[in-house]
């Protein structure tokens, strides 16, 4: 009798152990639960939930498929929506068709008002003027007027200048004037010495005055000894003088010395002198030669 009672009471123990997992199980599945709702993923079990986690998650569908009807998702429901609402949304719906006639988006010009038809039709006029004044493939002359006709064609050809004189590929030289194709000459002789004298590609050196080529072969001589000294893959050895070659030689005798003293860098021992290399051993630094 004893011995069914102490089973008894530790199958009791044992469920009474349990119990705090199961409310935590339990817990944790309503909350995730209610999540879903609030969510509207399609998990949710609204059998689930108390009558106020019931409320909160009608008010958060009733909010979303408002933001669902502003933004024109179709999961909108108009007939869930309240009188106010579908007046808001009306409101909001006529602003963004009239916003993006203006913009040139597509819209729905029969939507507008007498007011907004006009603006609208100013809106577009004013856009073409200025596609073709920036020469845009939209522009349509054919709807320009004598005074923005002229105007487009002043401002063409500032633009054309513009473009002769920065190097642009839209360049028309048969549309300047005699001064201005000077002025373009002037500027793409300048353009070209500049792009000989910085080592770029775009440079004709036949183009170059003399006191130009000299400017640019120094230039290039003195890159050359840069590369040179920072171990740069476009160093051209035979390109240094004597004296330069020499000076690079002690300078890189004096890095890989360094490097070896110190442990730190590149460290080529062959090219160590014997005093170098004594040094190292005794830590002490070489006589300067």
């Amino acid at each position: 009798m004893k011995g069914d009672l102490w089973r008894y009471l530790r199958v009791q123990a044992a469920c009474f152990g349990l119990l705090p997992v199961l409310v935590f199980a339990q817990t944790s599945d309503l909350a995730e639960n209610l999540a879903a709702c609030r969510n509207g993923r399609e998990a949710c079990d609204h059998s689930k939930l108390t009558q106020s986690e019931s409320i909160a998650v009608t008010l958060s569908e009733h909010a979303r498929n408002v933001s669902n009807c502003r933004n024109g998702f179709e999961s909108c429901d108009h007939s869930k929506l309240t009188d106010r609402e579908k007046v808001a949304l009306a409101v909001a719906d006529h602003e963004r068709n009239f916003s993006a006639c203006k913009d040139g988006r597509a819209c729905e010009p029969s939507r507008l008002t007498q007011s907004e038809a006009r603006e609208w039709s100013t809106a577009v006029r004013q856009r073409n003027v200025a596609d073709c004044k920036d020469g845009l493939g939209s522009c349509d002359y054919s709807k320009l007027t004598q005074a923005e006709a002229s105007a487009v064609e002043v401002a063409r050809r500032q633009l054309n200048l513009s473009d002769c004189r920065s190097g642009a590929g839209r360049c028309d030289h048969s549309g300047l004037t005699a001064s201005e194709s000077n002025e373009v000459t002037a500027a793409e002789h300048r353009r070209n010495a500049q792009n000989c004298g910085n080592g770029w590609d775009d440079c004709d050196r036949s183009k170059l005055t003399p006191m130009e080529a000299n400017q640019t072969s120094l230039a290039e001589h003195e890159r050359n000894i840069s590369d040179c000294k920072n171990g740069g893959e476009s160093c051209d050895y035979s390109m240094l003088t004597a004296s330069e070659a020499r000076t690079l030689a002690v300078a890189e005798q004096r890095r890989n010395y360094t490097a070896c003293l110190k442990g730190y860098g590149y460290c080529d021992p062959s090219r160590l002198t014997p005093s170098e290399t004594a040094a190292i051993m005794t830590g002490h630094k070489p006589a300067p030669r």
